[in-house]
């Protein structure tokens, strides 16, 4: 099955049923996971229907020890050389005008 062509509803149920089979493969009750994690057993059995909420989806991925996978999921992303450039932003070209000042304060002296 091709995920990259499913809808995003359907994505979701797809790692549902996938979070789902890796409960039961550790031989896991959903109120173990519950216990585990510190939520509700709702909280696991929504997560097993695809909904959930991604702190919740982090702890049960913890809790089966699954957690090496989120870099799978969603791996780091580097900044582009473009992006980089732009929040560097612009190089100073001038002077903060302080050195214009002290020139004032000496005239006034003499």
């Amino acid at each position: 099955m091709n995920i990259n062509q499913q809808s995003p509803a359907a994505v979701a149920q797809i790692l549902g049923d996938r979070l789902k089979q890796a409960r039961l493969n550790t031989n896991l009750t959903q109120v173990e996971v519950a216990e585990r994690t510190g939520l509700s057993r709702k909280t696991i059995m929504n997560a097993e229907k695809g909904h959930v909420q991604l702190e919740a989806l982090v702890a049960i991925m913890s809790a089966l020890e699954l957690s090496d996978n989120l870099n799978a999921l969603l791996p780091p992303q580097t900044i582009s050389p473009l992006q980089l450039a732009k929040l560097q932003g612009k190089k100073r070209q001038r002077a903060s005008g302080r050195h214009h000042d002290l020139k004032n304060e000496e005239t006034a002296e003499w």
